[in-house]
This record gives structure tokens, sequence and C-alpha cells, in this order.
């Protein structure tokens, strides 16, 4: 075991202690300011619920990158890992044969990708309250993780944490070439990564943080002066205990009870109910508006509930001082339609996806209310789709609700706006009014069905004039909005340049109106292949080709060569022996 160095007294509160989120917001607030203190974090488990290895599994299972003979060996080494039988080295070098031949350029694209589609969720809330804390104490902030740098850095980058100490794999000429670089990062060479931490930015690790969920890291736990397990295993919590170091578990990600399950389904559920109880009003008074009306605000009022969803409002007073608007919310989550149906309450129409249309029952109802279904990879059909909104907003004066960023965000960081929206303010006449929700993620980040309790806020900005503006100045308003979202959420702003470079640099996923028209090319490519003649000149194997377009990802990351499989399976037995 590494001794503590140079540490004079605690620096922590000791004692068998279970901390929660607010006990280790105030433990960070009392520490020191400046970078001298390092703010240290594990990834899997302690960022993270789970683990990101197994996401990555998953995605080469899905995708046909790992056959059976492949999956079994690795099976095989994880479990012998977590037998004892074979070391952390070892491991390693079994996972970096299986990328023997790759190219590196191509498999960090695609785990930037696996970041935003399945590891982005993954992120505990809390850490990311701790983050911030650390950030405004101006701590240096570090991950030190035994993970690779693939399944580490585009978290790191989310997070805006630059120090990143990992084990790296073996790359030549941009192809990786199977082996691990040494000396590893786990056990002992956390520490020594720390160390290096230190020494590159002049943080005193005696008077520094480091938070894991692992036993794995009782070295750097007991090297640092500010130890503390997060999120801990059985193991650490009785070592903790042991060694008088706080601890602290959040329930906020992975496994969930039965009752959060059926309340999600019922809060998703109340939406077809509520808009069937209104039914009656526009029978018997033949209201379609207050029958609309009377429906949008019970079901805010009943999904809420259901799920357990407070909301903290700032600047409530913008939301009726200018009717109508045209409403804009940054969008994170499913839980933004409850949220927004909540602060407008009456008189509005939407616009939403032209997927959610075709969903039972949901997709009908969200039609009668009033919400237009829009086409976002034809950009001339959704224009002429928006229409009726403006005629709903000039002749009945009803308000709009829309998402600027076009797509729900993985993470709380702020996409490039679209333009939409701000033709129609301008068109209408009316002013556009920014709703800036802050955490909507933490009750259902994109991709989860399931809703959790939890309190979010939420900061209703003033209304802004669109009287003078213009066609040749609508770039400008834009980006001067979109720098209040910014401001608001803590988020540095940018300038009209750097904001359209960062629309230019989007990632496909993350651009609905690309997603669409590959469907789309794709549709017309396999319709194009059926009809086409096998006699025809490139189509001797037409069935490979329909395979590479079903599976646009196996086609962007190759497979290695039959030869290279052969010799990386061969690898694995002789490897499988390697001892702790």
């Amino acid at each position: 075991m590494v001794n503590r160095r140079d540490c004079e007294t605690p620096l922590v509160s000791t004692g068998d202690s279970v901390l929660n989120i607010e006990q280790l917001l105030a433990e960070i607030d009392n520490s020191p300011s400046g970078p001298q203190v390092a703010a240290i974090f594990d990834f899997d488990g302690t960022i993270i619920t789970g683990y990101s290895a197994i996401v990555f599994l998953q995605d080469s299972l899905v995708s046909g990158e790992l056959s059976t003979e492949e999956l079994l060996g690795l099976t095989r080494a994880m479990t012998s890992f977590g037998l004892g039988k074979l070391g952390f080295s070892a491991l390693m070098a079994v996972h970096g044969q299986y990328l023997a031949g790759k190219s590196e350029h191509d498999y960090i694209k695609h785990s930037e990708t696996l970041f935003r589609k399945k590891i982005a969720r993954l992120i505990y809330p809390e850490v990311r309250r701790l983050i911030s804390a650390h950030r405004a104490k101006g701590h240096t902030l570090s991950i030190i993780s035994s993970a690779t740098p693939y399944q580490v850095r585009p978290a790191a980058q989310d997070l805006d944490i630059e120090h990143t100490y990992c084990t790296e794999l073996e790359v030549k000429r941009g192809v990786f070439t199977g082996a691990v670089v040494k000396p590893t990062v786990f056990g002992e060479g956390k520490v020594t990564a720390a160390k290096q931490l230190a020494k590159k930015t002049g943080a005193k690790l005696q008077h520094s943080f480091f938070y894991s969920d692992s036993t794995d890291d009782s070295q750097l736990l007991d090297y640092v002066g500010r130890p503390t397990a997060l999120n801990p295993s059985k193991r650490l919590k009785t070592m903790s205990a042991e060694r008088l170091w706080p601890s602290a578990t959040f329930n906020s990600r992975g496994k969930t009870s039965f009752n959060t399950f059926v309340r999600s389904l019922a809060a998703t559920g109340s939406l077809v109910g509520s808009f069937a109880a209104g039914l009656p009003i526009y029978a018997l008074t033949g209201s379609k508006r207050d029958s609309l009306n009377f429906s949008t605000s019970l079901f805010a009022d009943t999904c809420n509930a259901l799920i357990g969803l407070e909301l903290d409002i700032h600047g409530e007073e913008h939301l009726w001082s200018s009717r109508p608007a045209v409403f804009m919310f940054n969008h994170q989550s499913k839980a933004d339609v409850a949220i927004m149906a909540s602060l407008i309450r009456k008189d509005v129409v939407g616009v939403g996806k032209k997927e959610i249309e075709k969903m039972p029952l949901i997709g009908q109802v969200m039609g009668l209310a009033g919400i237009v279904f829009i086409d976002r990879s034809d950009r001339s059909k959704a224009i002429d789709s928006m229409k009726p909104l403006v005629a709903a907003m000039r002749e009945q004066g009803k308000s709009m609700v829309i998402a600027p960023e076009g797509t729900r965000t993985p993470t709380p960081k702020l996409a490039p706006f679209k333009k939409g929206g701000f033709h129609i303010a301008m068109q209408v006449g009316v002013p556009v009014i920014p709703v800036v929700i802050h955490n909507s993620g933490d009750i259902a980040p994109k991709g989860d069905f399931l809703f959790r309790p939890g309190k979010v806020r939420v900061d209703i900005l003033p209304p802004v004039d669109t009287a003078d503006w213009t066609l040749a100045t609508m770039n400008e308003q834009v980006n001067t909005v979109r720098n209040q979202f910014l401001r608001a959420l803590d988020q540095p702003e940018q300038t009209l340049a750097a904001m359209q470079r960062a629309k230019r640099n989007q990632p496909a996923d993350m651009r609905p109106e690309l997603q669409g028209s590959t469907s789309k090319k794709l549709t017309a490519k396999k319709a194009a292949a059926k009809k086409a003649p096998s006699k025809q000149t490139g189509a001797k194997n037409p069935a490979s080709k329909k395979a590479a377009a079903k599976n646009p990802v196996k086609a962007t990351i190759k497979s290695p060569a039959k030869k290279t499989n052969s010799m990386r399976r061969a690898l694995v037995k002789p490897t499988l022996t390697a001892k702790k």
C-alpha cells in the first residue's frame, strides 16, 4: 500500500460517513481555491454508471464486428481478470488484439458517436455538479482511468476536463498494431499518472481530491489528501469505513425500481388521457380552443405529478407579458414537452418531428392539439408545413413553441440553432421569448424511456423584440439570442463565425436533416439494386452491397483481413495464461 505523502492533517471529514451531494459540494466549497488543488476522477462506475467497455462490446456484437469465437475469448479474459487469474496488462493485451489493423481515425470518430448515442446518458448528474463546483473553485480537473482514451476522451471533452490519463494502445501510421503501451494506468499506475499531473500543473496531491468506485484504486485513494469513495463497490464500502474515507452513492442512473417504470409508462400515456378528458368540453361548448387549453394544463399537471418533476422557475413574469410570442427552448429531454406545457398552459401551437406522427395514439393526439409535424430532411416541405402556424398566430393570437436546436442534445451543451422559428417570429411580428432549461436531462436523458423524479431549473428570459429584424441581419440576431442561452447556462459565448463553424462541423447524428436524406438515399439504392440486372458491370455481388447499405457503421469501420483475425484468435490463448 502506498502511504499518503506530505500530509499534515486529514483534509476531509473522517469517520464512517455516507455523504449526500450537498455535503460533497460543501466539502468542495470549504476547500482552498486555485489550481494547486486537483480534482481527479476515475471514469467507469464513478463518472458514469456501469462500464463503457460493455457499450463498446455490445456495439461490436450488433454491428457484426465481433465473431462468436472472439466474444468467447473476450469473455474468458474478463472472467479470468475478475477472478484474479489474469493481470490488467494481459487483459488489455487481449483487447488490443481485436483492434489490430483498424484505423485509429475511424475508431475515434466511432467512439465519439457511441458517446453521444449511448454513454452520455450514463453520466451521473451529481458528478456534473461536482465538476462544476471544482471548476468554480479554480481546481485542476483530471480523469485518471484504466480504460482507453477512446472510451474516456469524448466524455472528458463534453465535461471540459483537459487532463486525461488512460491506458494507451499502440498506433503506427494511423493503424492499431494490437499492442498496449506500458505501463498501463492501473493500480500503482494511477499514482504514477497523478504524479505526472502534479508535475505538469503544479497541483499538490496532499491537498487534492480523488473520486473512485473501486478498490482497484486504493493506492491513489490512499495517496491523495481528500479521497472519496463515490458509488463504491461493496469491497470499497468496507475499505472506506476501515480507512475513514467519506463515501457517497448516487441513484440517479443505473438500475431503477418497478415503480419508476410504471410511473414512466403512466406519464407517457397521460397525454392521451388528458386530451380525452377535454372532449366533453368540446362536445358541450363547441369550443375546441377551451378544450385544448384544459387538456394542455391537465396533461402538464398529471405528467409532472407522475414523474415527480418539480420546476424551479425564474422570470415567470415573462411568460405572460408579451403574448402571442415564439417561445424557444433548448431541448435535452422528452420531459421538455411536459415542462413547456407547464409553462405555457394555453393558446399554444408547436412543431414536432414527423416521426412522432407515426406513433400510435400519441401522434394523433398531438396533431389534434395543434402540433405541426415537419419533415426535417426536406427544408422546403418543412417551411410549407409551418404555414398553418403562422395563420394560427395571426388569426387566433396563439403562441408557438419550438426547439431551435432541431433535435434533443445528448448532454447539456447547447447545439447550433436553426432559423425557422426566428423567421416565423419576424414574419408574424411577435417577440422571441427564450426559455432556458438547465437540467431536464437529469429527468430523462436522450435515449432513455424512464423518467426519474427531480427538480429542473428553468430561466424565462425577457422578450426579444423582432420589430427591427431583417433577413440581411438574421444570422446576427440568431447568434445574439443563442448567446443569451449560453450565458444563462454558464457556457462560453460564441461569435457568429464560431457558431457557423460549429454548425458546419456538427456530426451527422446531430443533424436530423442529414439523417432523413441519408435514409431516403439508402431506400432509393435498395430499390435500384432490386431492379438492376445482375449482369450489369459493377454489380457482381449485389448482396454484399445491400449489406453495406444496411450497416453503414460496419462499412465505415472495416474488419481486418481474415489473416489478421486468425492471428488475433491465435494470440488469445497464450495471453490468457498470464498471471496478475
